[in-house]
């Protein structure tokens, strides 16, 4: 007779051959069968995280880096309180796989009060998610689930979910039925024609500009190589990092700043790499982007989606930037004088930054100082976040600067965890406001208790700063309900058992932050503001707030 085993343990099974090692999750009563064979095996490092939202925030981020994160959430409510999260894995194409449960298969959408039931769960699933599967037979659960894997690493990556009854998790299958992994998909092989057309397009142009997103992010050895040759790169935010800010051809993510749009207008030829070129990136799609406009992009329904493009080619960002690396034999684009003008440009981007930031560049140097090369920071949507954070602070390779690509303040915490366990080797600085961490303030435990890398610096303003921003500027100065009551944030990450420090002058910056961030396993690091002074922040680059 074959070996017989539930189908909470093919799961873990196949994670095992899919080569994930951590799992982020909540457990409940909807998921204990997923949950106890992955204990029993005790193959897999199960992070309990104090939240649905932060589990899968968490495997997000850690995805991100490992190619396949993995949360583990309870069906209803529970499945729901994962939707924020989901959506944005959607928007940063993240390949994550989200496991739920689901009430007994006899009593699906039966409207009968079932515990956690409620109203077609795979509807909201489906709407935040790449794709939504539910596993109606048990001995499909391994197909389904090799489906849903594929689905979401395969490009445009994003998060899949999978819905489970939780009899169905406990049913024993054939241990036969656990198979091999199954590769994303491939990408349409490139016509040399097109590549042929698209190097004619680049080697005619005089001064191209060479835009990249995240799409791109594999791809930092061809965007060196271009550039080498004298390509101008600029990046989106989450590209940041594809070329150094080091390049003396990176245009880094300074685009609405007055020197670098100059620049651009000189510019001959656009072409766009895996990006969206997002609203707040391109001020709600009136930036202009020198014609003509050509695009690379692996999603069909990509073309033309922002800005009109001359031409689109519907191929993997590495295959075509490959190919044109290999035709870009010496400098073929530009001169010494060019160099010049971009490292000016880029000079004076820079120090119009660090003015708006006044007291607060400095703190960006501290930082800088002490977190080794390779270190991430990884930053909530706030006032630092969106200034000195997201174009001020460098980027020595790509995903050194993890943030939340749909705009959700709170993940800054929950991200930084599953950056710091995906990376274990390397430093993580987390950089969050109060406002925004207090959506997510159960996650300093899980950050105390599994020990990562983390050195949380929290920006404590009492109440949200981005929106007194916005109210100053668009509602003639008129404050409200944006004034929060914050706990000592010092004296509660103390609580947890963690190091921690109160910063309340900018003489204290460096020496609190090389300590800090010297100091291996989770710290934190409250920096008063309102003792420093304000900084200020108007919202996103657009033409009108609505």
């Amino acid at each position: 007779m074959s070996e017989m085993i539930t189908v909470g343990e093919a799961i873990a099974r196949t994670l095992e051959l899919y080569g994930v090692d951590t799992l982020y999750g909540v457990i409940s009563i909807h998921n204990l069968p997923v949950a106890d064979a992955i204990g029993q095996r005790g193959r897999l490092r199960f992070v309990p995280a104090r939240g649905e939202a932060g589990a899968v925030t968490m495997a997000d981020a850690h995805g991100r880096f490992s190619g396949l994160g993995v949360a583990l959430t309870s069906t209803g409510a529970g499945a729901g309180n994962a939707v924020g999260a989901l959506v944005e894995a959607l928007n940063a194409g993240s390949p994550l796989l989200h496991i739920t449960g689901q009430v007994e298969k006899a009593w699906l959408d039966a409207d009968t009060g079932f515990i956690h039931e409620t109203r077609d769960q795979l509807g909201y699933l489906r709407a935040s998610s790449k794709r939504a599967y539910r596993i109606s037979n048990p001995n499909q659960a391994v197909a389904i689930l090799q489906r849903a894997i594929q689905d979401a690493q395969t490009p445009p990556c994003g998060p899949v979910s999978v819905e489970i009854p939780i009899d169905i998790q406990g049913k024993n299958i054939p241990a036969a039925l656990v198979t091999a992994p199954v590769a994303p998909l491939a990408a349409p092989a490139l016509p040399e024609r097109a590549v042929e057309r698209l190097w004619q397009r680049l080697s005619a142009a005089r001064r191209p500009l060479l835009w990249v997103g995240g799409g791109a992010l594999s791809c930092a050895d061809a965007v060196r190589k271009l550039a080498d040759a004298g390509v101008t790169v600029i990046s989106s935010t989450h590209g940041r990092g594809i070329l150094p800010d080091s390049h003396p051809r990176s245009l880094r993510a300074f685009h609405n700043s007055p020197s670098v749009e100059a620049l651009i207008e000189q510019c001959d030829l656009t072409l766009v790499v895996g990006s969206r070129l997002r609203s707040n990136e391109t001020r709600s799609w009136t930036l202009a982007l020198p014609a003509p406009r050509v695009q690379v992009d692996i999603d069909p329904a990509a073309a033309s989606r922002n800005y009109l493009m001359d031409e689109t080619l519907i191929a993997d960002a590495g295959a075509a930037l490959n190919a044109l690396a290999a035709k870009a034999q010496g400098r073929v684009w530009g001169d010494a004088a060019q160099d010049a003008q971009i490292q000016q440009a880029v000079a004076q981007a820079a120090q119009a930054l660090r003015e708006q930031c006044g007291p607060y560049a400095a703190l960006n140097d501290a930082i800088e100082r002490a977190l080794p090369q390779d270190g991430i920071l990884v930053r909530d949507i706030t006032v630092s976040g969106s200034l000195w954070g997201s174009r001020l602070f460098r980027a020595n390779g790509p995903l050194g600067n993890v943030h939340s690509l749909a705009g959700a303040i709170g993940m800054g915490l929950p991200m930084a965890v599953g950056s710091a366990l995906a990376n274990p080797q390397r430093k993580v600085a987390a950089l969050v406001g109060d406002g925004g961490l207090s959506l997510n303030l159960g996650e300093l435990a899980t950050m105390a208790q599994e020990k990562a890398n983390i050195t949380l610096l929290i920006m404590n303003d009492g109440g949200y700063g981005v929106m007194r921003g916005i109210q100053d500027k668009y509602f003639g100065g008129r404050q409200y309900y944006n004034e929060l009551h914050t706990p000592d944030f010092t004296a509660l990450a103390q609580a947890m058992g963690l190091q921690a420090w109160t910063v309340a002058s900018v003489d204290d910056f460096q020496p609190t932050l090389a300590e800090a961030l010297a100091m291996p396993g989770p710290s934190v690091v409250e920096v008063r503001m309102g003792d420093i002074g304000p900084l200020r922040f108007a919202g996103p680059p657009q033409k009108t707030l609505y």
